[in-house]
């Protein structure tokens, strides 16, 4: 039987440890779960875990029944340094043999999130947060820490704009660290950086200051319109104002430099104050730095604009489509029947 040697292996163990386990004792624990009919539980193994703790953690969670015979098995299999980090569904019904398989050789559990388009940093953060993979106190600090920046290659003080919207499978720890916060952050990253690959000119990550006005923009046209076939025309608007000197006069950028005291309504006073580093009414030039997460359908619409005449744009409707203008004149009749549609619901 190949239980047989095991157990004399554990048996040489337990004498040259001075345990003095019995053959019988070794068996009923190799042989028997902790529980007949075994419930499924999940079990977090943390970075540079001791092995000790972990099978004290076992048993608190009903997967094994004995630490210290577990710590024995491991040793004598020559896998107590093998553990890997993560989360791991095990049953309560498994014998310790195939516990200790998985926490060495088993997949770590992960959850599906999606993060859509157009949030906000602090949006994301209160998602992934909401969803248990992250603290937000922590996720605001690493996004904004130079070191990290500097490491992914982000050219502002912070990582908004960076964190590339998509759905994501991620590990779920139960108590998530600061670690845990930047593996998630530096996750997102890198997908930005991976798929933005495919829309720079010539394939190469522009330098510096190009790739802020690319950034920036792309973040504006997602804000502005969720029309696919709306966005370069959209990012055209901004590149003509921007080489006529004019002000952007962006709602979503005032918006997003009121940040938490937006309350739903933008005021005259909003537009008028030019305290707000965001304010593209007061303000000449794009803002300091790109004001949400954005699809690369944005991203690819900054990089290439569409060429045409149009300085002003304003809703059909709330939601719809975009109404384009070429002179103040135009646009102001356009805004009147906007107006006037919402007057009329």
């Amino acid at each position: 039987m190949r239980i047989l040697p095991r157990l004399l292996g554990l048996l040489l163990l337990c004498a040259v440890a001075g345990g003095g386990w019995l053959w019988h004792e070794a068996g009923v624990f190799l042989r028997t779960a902790p529980e007949r009919a075994g419930r499924e539980v999940f079990f977090d193994v943390v970075p540079g875990a001791r092995f000790a703790a972990v099978c004290e953690q076992l048993v608190e969670k009903g997967l094994i029944t004995d630490a210290r015979k577990f710590r024995l098995l491991a040793r004598w299999k020559k896998l107590d340094s093998h553990l890997q980090a993560g989360r791991f569904a095990m049953n309560t019904g498994w014998l310790p043999e195939k516990i200790l398989d998985e926490l060495v050789d088993g997949r770590p559990v992960l959850f599906r999130i999606t993060i859509p388009e157009g949030l906000t940093w602090r949006q994301t953060g209160q998602t992934l947060e909401k969803a248990g993979f992250v603290v937000f106190e922590d996720f605001r600090n690493v996004l904004v820490d130079p070191d990290f920046l500097r490491h992914y290659g982000i050219p502002f003080a912070t990582a908004e704009g960076f964190l590339m919207p998509d759905t994501y499978l991620l590990k779920k720890p139960d108590l998530p660290d600061i670690a845990q916060v930047r593996a998630v952050i530096g996750r997102m990253v890198d997908n930005f950086w991976r798929k933005a690959a495919a829309v720079w000119p010539d394939g190469a990550k522009p330098a510096d200051e190009l790739l802020k006005k690319y950034v920036i923009l792309a973040s504006l046209v997602e804000k502005e319109t969720g029309r696919d076939e709306e966005r370069a025309r959209v990012a055209g608007v901004y590149r003509n104002r921007l080489e006529r000197g004019m002000p952007l006069q962006a709602d979503p950028t005032v918006i997003y430099g009121l940040g938490e005291k937006f309350d739903g309504n933008l005021r005259r006073t909003h537009l008028e104050d030019a305290a707000n580093a965001y304010n593209t009414y007061q303000h000449p030039g794009l803002p300091p730095g790109p004001i949400c997460s954005f699809g690369m359908a944005a991203l690819r619409a900054a990089v290439r604009p569409e060429e045409h005449n149009f300085l002003y744009f304003v809703a059909e409707r709330d939601g719809g489509a975009h109404v384009f203008s070429t002179s103040l004149t135009e646009h102001n009749r356009a805004v009147r029947r906007y107006l006037e549609r919402r007057k009329g619901k």
